[in-house]
């Protein structure tokens, strides 16, 4: 019970000090003048200004508030290393429990996982939500159990400029490190979004080592898209300018590991993950044509379109046995540079298109010979053929028939059909969904005709769709390290004047070049992963059925197996929850993928060395202390007063702020109305009693 006075006043205090003042100037003026019974006289006054103020005797009931001790508890990642988890463990029930027996504190415990921090460790997030109710006179102070990489953690000054409220209280560090930790990492520091095919883009990385006798070269090795690229040895330290091969448009995966030491505090480091989009520069296509038909600039028209083609077209306009007498002055310009096409320059190609060329004396043998080595060795060649193949001249009976997917039978199919994607078309990804029509069982998909068709035998490969009499019309084949597409009609201009309905012209031509050029996006068979709402998400492209088991090793070397399921059109796919960040690498014993989960250098996974550098300042700046829990175990806690020393050598304090709530109130008069009357009355009577004498 605590007590003290107050005054009620009935009218505005201004005022009665007004007329307080006033009787006092009278009263003195009075007593200057010797005026007879002035001493009376400031009886009543007295009484009336006492009756005005109304003064009282107030007690408060008061009870006591127990202050706040907040203990935030590190459960990220890299507390997993070594004995850090155990230790923490050990430390947050020990001040649990001494905290506890205080008795006279409210104890909030905040424990903060990886799957809450995406982007590094954030422990003061935490501690600001938890005191977001707490008023800063009632924190007793804060314990953090962390290994000290805290990214969230501000420096002094910038807590002060913030006005953070825990620096009213004392801040202890508990680490739950070891001081002599040794590991390695690597750091992308610089990498390009894109780069061009064929060419090399530089990569700046860097290699960390907290060891003793870190320095000198370590071995580090260089995977692309999954596949063993290249092993080297650099240097610790500095930052080194690394060239990385771009081999194929659309993403190039690199990743990059660094041996890891004898001692290694943790592996999950020493590899990291760029990817660099391959973009190519002016594709080179040649174009040949034989003698002229109405479809001919069916591919002309789509090349031209696009502007990262590069188009070389040729027509054949009189091969070189054609004697008709026209003089030299009225023929072509310049001569057709066989030489220089198929013997010079083939191989800066990315793709050759035969479109109803026939064997007739321009290209001598020897130069189809180069271009069936040219296909083997990684190029492609396209075949968009009518009559001339299956007659005698046909570039079937040429060096090149070595590569060619089938075989003319001599026949031609001038039934007008409609061209159908096979069973196989379904699932590849050249025709799948081919502009959101697929081959179903009706004679009638929605396509319009075409009117004739080269018939053939013995086709390898894959056969994507089918024509009249159900014979392949569009054959797909891979040789040797290229690839090799035949078109087996010459009416599918007919599509492009929208004859019976039109069709997929241009859709299709893209996909079969592109295809052949080796874009991702269209390979039969891969495995890739994509990271999307916490989640990877396990991509399989097949053309046959057979479901596959895919298995998924995360950054800390767990294993687990997924299945992607079956969804249609040659795509399979599984969802796995992730929330260990870094590297994960997919394999179903065929291709290999890799995903990033986070960034390519996580915070949480990158620097795991423990260190008080980065919260040791905020503790010695609140009075708190900074304890390694490998030296001497857990410190004990005491209370102690404000302002005093709050941290020893082997104990850490909290402040005792003896905060208190009012619970009741008593008041008292101390100037009864009928008192105070009968003292003005007195004092009034006396007072002209005495003037009377």
């Amino acid at each position: 019970m605590i007590g003290s006075l107050a005054f009620a006043p009935g009218i505005p205090v201004p005022l009665l000090l007004l007329l307080t003042a006033f009787a006092v100037g009278l009263l003195i003026y009075g007593a200057w003048r010797r005026a007879r019974g002035i001493v009376l006289r400031a009886i009543p006054l007295l009484g009336l200004a006492i009756a005005i103020a109304d003064p009282m005797l107030v007690r408060e009931s008061r009870t006591p508030l127990k202050d706040v001790a907040v203990v935030v508890v590190d459960d990220t990642d890299s507390q997993k290393l070594g004995k850090r988890e155990e230790r923490t463990a050990q430390a947050a029930d020990k001040v649990a429990k001494e905290l506890a027996a205080s008795g006279d504190l409210d104890v909030r415990t905040v424990h903060v996982s990886s799957a809450a921090t995406q982007d590094g460790t954030r422990l003061f997030n935490a501690l600001n939500g938890a005191l977001g109710d707490v008023p800063v006179q009632r924190l007793a102070g804060t314990i953090f159990i962390t290994d000290g990489q805290v990214h969230d953690a501000p420096t002094p000054d910038a807590a002060n400029a913030a006005r953070a409220p825990w620096l009213k209280a004392p801040l202890h560090v508990l680490l739950s490190g070891d001081k002599q930790e040794h590991d390695r990492r690597v750091k992308i520091e610089r990498a390009p979004d894109f780069g061009l095919v064929g060419q090399r883009a530089m990569v700046r990385l860097k290699i960390e080592d907290s060891g003793a006798d870190a320095g000198g070269d370590v071995p580090v090795t260089v995977r692309r898209n999954g596949e063993a690229d290249r092993e080297l040895s650099l240097p610790v330290g500095g930052a080194i300018e690394m060239p990385v091969d771009i081999v194929n448009a659309g993403p190039n995966v690199f990743e990059i590991r660094v041996a890891p030491r004898a001692d290694e505090l943790s592996t999950a480091n020493n590899a990291t993950l760029v990817s660099i989009t391959g973009v190519r520069d002016r594709l080179r296509v040649l174009l040949i044509s034989g003698q002229p038909h109405l479809g001919e600039r069916a591919w002309r028209n789509l090349l031209k379109s696009d502007p990262n083609v590069d188009l070389v077209h040729f027509t054949i306009l009189r091969p070189l046995t054609k004697d008709d007498g026209t003089p030299l002055n009225e023929l072509a310009l310049i001569p057709f540079p066989i030489r220089e096409l198929f013997e010079e320059q083939l191989k800066d190609f990315d793709l050759v298109i035969f479109d109803r060329y026939s064997r007739k004396g321009l290209v001598p043998f020897q130069f189809m010979g180069n271009v069936r080595d040219y296909v083997r060795n990684g190029g492609a060649v396209m075949l968009a053929v009518g009559p001339e193949y299956a007659d005698n001249f046909s570039l079937y009976d040429s060096p090149l028939h070595d590569v060619l997917p089938a075989a003319p039978t001599g026949q031609m199919i001038t039934d007008p059909f409609r061209p159908h994607v096979s069973q196989l078309g379904e699932r590849h990804p050249v025709t799948a969904d081919l502009s959101g029509v697929v081959a179903n069982d009706s004679k009638d998909n929605g396509w319009g005709r075409w009117l004739r068709q080269v018939g053939v035998t013995g086709a390898r490969g894959a056969t994507v769709m089918t024509g009249g009499n159900d014979q392949p019309l569009l054959v797909l084949d891979r040789v040797g390290k290229g690839r090799v597409a035949l078109l087996l009609s010459d009416t599918i201009w007919l599509w492009g004047k929208d004859f019976d309905g039109g069709g997929p012209q241009v859709e299709l031509l893209r996909r079969v070049s592109h295809w052949l050029m080796k874009e991702p996006e269209l390979e039969e068979e891969a495995l890739g992963a994509e990271v999307r709402d916490r989640a990877l998400m396990v991509t399989r492209r097949s053309v046959a059925a057979e479901e596959k088991s895919v298995t998924v090793t995360a950054p800390s070397g767990a294993e687990e197996t997924v299945t992607p399921k079956d969804t249609g059109r040659g795509r399979f796919l599984a969802r796995m929850p992730v929330t260990e960040p870094g590297l994960y690498r997919l394999s179903d014993g065929e291709h290999t993928a890799v995903a990033a989960v986070g960034s390519p250098n996580p915070l949480e996974t990158y620097d795991v060395v423990s260190t008080e550098e980065r919260m040791g300042p905020l503790a010695q700046a609140t009075g708190g202390g900074t304890y390694w829990l490998s030296d001497g175990g857990t410190p004990a806690v005491r209370r102690v007063t404000a302002g005093r020393t709050a941290h020893g050598s082997t104990w850490m304090g909290l402040q005792s702020n003896k905060q208190s709530v009012v619970t009741g109130v008593d008041q008292t008069s101390l100037a009864p109305l009928a008192l105070v009357l009968l003292v003005i009355m007195a004092g009034c009577m006396v007072a002209w009693w005495r003037e009377g004498q």
